[in-house]
């Protein structure tokens, strides 16, 4: 059975789709098989993973509400070895209406990973969109734990809390009672600055979670990675950003 992790923070630009697409890539040079799931409608991750939307026949919105469509009917293999990618299209931004009227629409996700794709991959990442809506809902339903990007300035603290309660509510009310926060993951992190050093402190402080200790930096070749549809781990294979995000893979492993 493959371990299934949604990479979420309702904040947009903290890093969650970078994460998904440089965790794939670590993990994927330990010999792994990665499915990457694309639940933001804007499909960064699916274009981050060198696919164009607009060539997608089916995407992950088909599979959450079209009968008879699989995850394996859209999966798509991409530029890097052991990675697939279930893009995401601009069509997902209606699915979330449409799943409103469903019934059971909290576990959509859930029952379409399992079966084949629990089989066939070591790990399956969610990366979710910038909101608390049901698209999010449905991937901490389906997910084993949580990784949380948070970016180390003042205001992408703020709504850390709101997130957490959503977490806690899907825990309560039975929906995935066994979901975990794996750890809190600090992004755009810069040492030097007294800012960054008390924002670290202050995610220190905020509840008992893990801190990851391979903290992202936002660095030239991290940014150019998308641009030609890799993880930084494969375009920049020596760089700091591979590193880093090798390190993380690690700490993912450990933690089970």
């Amino acid at each position: 059975m493959s371990r299934v992790i949604a990479i979420a923070n309702q904040k947009g630009g903290v890093g969650k789709t970078t994460t998904a697409i440089n965790l794939a890539g670590s993990l994927a040079e330990n010999g792994n098989r990665l499915l990457c799931v694309d639940m933001d409608a804007q499909a960064n991750l699916t274009v981050g993973l060198g696919l164009n939307p607009r060539t997608i026949e089916r995407s992950i919105a088909n599979v959450l509400i079209e009968p008879g469509v699989t995850i394996r009917d859209v999966i798509v293999p991409t530029q890097t070895v052991g990675i697939d990618v279930a893009p995401s299209d601009i069509d997902l931004s209606a699915t979330e209406n449409t799943l409103f009227s469903a019934i059971g629409r909290e576990y959509a996700l859930r029952e379409a990973l399992q079966g084949w794709a629990h089989e066939n991959y070591d790990f399956i990442l969610i990366d979710c969109p910038p909101t608390l809506g049901l698209l999010t809902i449905n991937a901490l339903v389906a997910a084993d734990s949580v990784i949380i990007p948070v970016q180390t300035q003042y205001y992408a603290l703020k709504g850390f809390n709101a997130l957490v309660n959503v977490i806690d509510q899907v825990r309560s009310r039975g929906l995935n009672p066994d979901l975990r926060i794996l750890g809190l993951l600090p992004t755009f992190f810069d040492g030097r600055t007294l800012l960054g050093r008390d924002m670290l402190e202050e995610l220190k402080s905020m509840g008992d979670h893990h801190i990851f200790q391979n903290m992202v930096k936002q660095t030239v070749r991290l940014g150019e990675a998308p641009l030609v549809g890799r993880p930084v781990t494969e375009y920049a294979t020596n760089s700091e950003a591979a590193r880093v995000y090798r390190g993380l893979a690690r700490e993912v492993i450990e933690l089970g």
